[in-house]
């Protein structure tokens, strides 16, 4: 199982659309509101890292009101 955990920026306001947009996806296994330098963190769990990097980089990443994002991919335990 592939794992990763993506912090978010969203645009200001925009943090409760882009958390609803993220649970309505089947990968997301907890996504949070937080303070600091991002405003979303959400860990995603893919059967591959291939079907990982393809719901960041096609889904994750273009969600409405998504500014940036930072990935950090899981090691395999």
């Amino acid at each position: 199982m592939a794992k990763a955990y993506v912090l978010i920026n969203s645009e200001i306001g925009g943090e409760q659309e882009v958390v609803n947009q993220l649970k309505a996806m089947k990968e997301v296994v907890e996504v949070s509101v937080v303070y600091g330098v991002y405003d979303v963190i959400v860990k995603l769990e893919a059967d591959t890292m291939e079907v990982l990097k393809e719901l960041i980089t096609s889904k994750v990443r273009h969600l409405n009101k998504v500014r940036s994002t930072m990935t950090m991919i899981a090691s395999q335990e």
